[in-house]
């Protein structure tokens, strides 16, 4: 089981391992420790062209998401969003950057509730992105499946 988890971690991000909760605190908050989110990462400079993620692409300045080519129909913070998690690079984006980002600033609750309907359309994407949430940090992608993954 460590073995897959780790090949499907490869290339993402380090690996660390915890044997316990007090060894994952402390390693959070030690300043050579881990940190689960690139906060090297501005928000606001992502591109502003389409990203891709597999066969889904976002095109923020057209307006539109497609699908393998079907568009999707998304609400501009959905597509904000969605642009923001799949766009390079493929990170943990934090609540408080995707709240600034996406947006316009809102609260935390408004952006659960985008989430949530952004899941629930995603869903209906056979072979598509996944949202995660990282608890207590932010949300992710998981990175793109390889040409032969499909």
């Amino acid at each position: 089981m460590r073995q897959r988890v780790l090949s499907q971690l490869d290339g993402l991000a380090p690996v660390r391992s915890c044997a316990d909760l007090a060894e994952l605190r402390e390693l959070l908050s030690s300043p050579t420790g881990l940190v689960p989110v690139d906060t090297r990462v501005d928000p606001r400079a992502g591109a502003r062209g389409p990203v891709e993620w597999g066969g889904l692409v976002v095109d923020r300045a057209g307006h539109r998401v497609t699908w393998r080519g079907d568009p999707v129909p998304l609400t501009p913070a959905e597509r904000e969003l969605l642009a923001l998690l799949i766009g390079p690079p493929l990170v943990v984006w934090s609540y408080e950057q995707l709240c600034a980002a996406a947006l316009g600033g809102a609260d935390t609750t408004a952006l659960r509730s985008t989430i949530k309907r952004l899941r629930r359309r995603l869903r209906g994407l056979p072979g598509g992105p996944q949202v995660h949430t990282v608890r207590g940090v932010g949300y992710r992608l998981d990175r793109p499946p390889r040409r032969n993954d499909n």
